[in-house]
């Protein structure tokens, strides 16, 4: 049997919506992914909550599914802007893209997250 419970989480913050991705354990030592979309309500301390759950045995035909609509929104976006996967930070920054005094940091790796990157 495992460890039952969250075994691995990340988070990330874009505006006003927060995505929690969680891998946890059941029981029977089955892992599965659950992503959280979180968003503020007017209402003061109080949260919108979505969800949905990927088994590990549809991990690889989701993955794959949501590359083949990601390739779609590229190839069909009207809008000016380039579609462009956010970029990665060190983990020694405290908000990526932001120094101390909370001006504009220039991140150390402006390497693009690819398609190589989403497929592990």
């Amino acid at each position: 049997m495992g460890m039952r419970g969250e075994v691995f989480s990340t988070k990330l913050v874009k505006n006003d919506r927060t995505y929690f991705f969680n891998v946890k354990e059941n029981i029977y030592g089955d892992m599965f992914l659950n992503i959280v979309e979180s968003k503020g309500t007017p209402d003061e301390g109080r949260f919108i909550r979505q969800s949905v759950i990927i088994y590990q045995e549809d991990l690889g035909e989701f993955v794959k599914e949501f590359q083949r609509s990601l390739d779609f929104i590229k190839q069909n976006d009207k809008s000016t802007k380039p579609f462009r996967p956010e970029r990665r930070f060190d983990k020694k920054d405290e908000k990526p893209g932001m120094g101390d005094g909370g001006e504009e940091k220039k991140a150390e790796s402006d390497k693009p997250v690819g398609e190589d990157d989403l497929s592990k």
